[in-house]
């Protein structure tokens, strides 16, 4: 069954219940590190967003996210935005990581200056890489 069809606006998931949702260790690997790394907490929000609209797990450091989570069944898509101040880091490091990521870097327009790479998060590799490119904005978003 869909995700949006199981938890509609007027029933909030838990965070046990997108977890068996998704299905996948790579979900808890991902949480894991950023609640521990920056010592944060997820914000299960609910977004009327026309590409992804649902409940969706959004983490935040100092008001600003850090990314968002989007729950499919057995994987899920992480939300990193790449703006003016990270552009230089992550095009220095883009031949290292996954081609995936490569390509979906390369065709994410910008808007105002930020890329929305929606990440769909369904091996370790790309796991890998996605930390590191949230390790990156979020180092930046420190140093402001």
């Amino acid at each position: 069954m869909n995700w949006n069809d199981i938890f509609t606006i007027d029933k909030k998931p838990s965070a046990n219940e997108i977890s068996e949702y998704i299905d996948n260790p790579l979900w808890r690997e991902l949480t894991e590190f950023i609640e521990s790394t920056y010592s944060v907490k997820p914000h299960i929000e609910h977004s009327t967003c026309s590409f992804a609209p649902g409940w969706n797990v959004k983490y935040k450091k100092g008001g600003r996210s850090i990314c968002t989570l989007y729950p499919n069944k057995n994987y899920f898509t992480c939300l990193v935005c790449v703006g003016r101040k990270e552009i230089v880091e992550v095009e220095l490091l883009l031949p290292t990581l996954e081609e995936y990521i490569q390509e979906l870097y390369k065709s994410s327009g910008s808007l105002n200056g930020t890329r929305w790479l929606m990440i769909d998060e369904t091996n370790s590799k790309i796991l890998s890489d996605t930390k590191l490119l949230i390790s990156i904005r979020v180092k930046n978003k420190i140093q402001r």
